[in-house]
């Protein structure tokens, strides 16, 4: 038997996709589609702007900057969205530069997050905590480590072994360049004992 999902998991389910806006490196769903979507499924959906009571200011102010205070209200439940009152580079703006229009601006965007913490575009705020502000440190990125170098494979060479004639046929080969030009050749790959470099010796006097 399947159970019916609540208003939230219905509102997370609705594919806003087509309705997303870009800007900058952002995506966003304009207040106004939000609040169209919503509607349409719960038309009894309320939205409150607060005012300052000491005021009567549809913002508030820490006496520094300013925020808004936005509620949406749906099946009985209301969400509360706080938003500072910012400019186009996302930094707070002074108490005597704030204009209605940034207030405008910061009610509607303020609108769009609360309604999507009923569900609908939440996704489009994960990870939004994570933003920095002008005044917060990031932290240096580490650069990446450079691979280690492979280390050769050595194989201890033995007089007589299996690569013996091979090694032979080598020296031989390259007797021209000196035993101890060969010999620093070989241990690139093999490991060479005194023992063995004695008669690796003998094997080129004997050329």
């Amino acid at each position: 038997m399947s159970v019916e999902k609540n208003y939230f998991e219905k509102l997370v389910d609705i594919n806003v996709k087509k309705q997303v806006e870009k800007k900058g490196n952002l995506d966003y769903l304009s207040w106004a589609n939000a609040w169209a979507f919503v509607k349409q499924v719960h038309p009894l959906t309320q939205r409150t702007v607060y005012e300052a009571p000491e005021t009567g200011l549809n913002w508030f102010t820490d006496g520094v900057t300013g925020y808004v205070k936005v509620g949406i209200t749906i099946e009985g439940l209301e969400h509360i969205d706080y938003l500072p009152i910012k400019d186009f580079r996302q930094k707070s703006i002074t108490v005597d530069k704030i204009t209605s229009m940034d207030v405008n601006t910061a009610i509607q965007r303020a609108t769009a997050k609360a309604i999507a913490m009923h569900g609908l575009g939440l996704s489009l705020y994960a990870g939004e905590d994570l933003l920095l502000t002008n005044n917060e440190v990031v932290a240096p990125i580490k650069a990446k480590e450079k691979p280690k170098a492979k280390e050769a494979t050595t194989f201890e060479l033995n007089i007589k072994d299996e690569n013996w004639d091979k090694v032979l046929k080598f020296i031989a080969k390259n007797k021209a360049l000196g035993m101890t030009k060969i010999i620093k050749t070989l241990e690139t790959k093999y490991k060479i004992k005194a023992t063995v470099k004695t008669e690796l010796i003998k094997s080129l006097e004997n050329e």
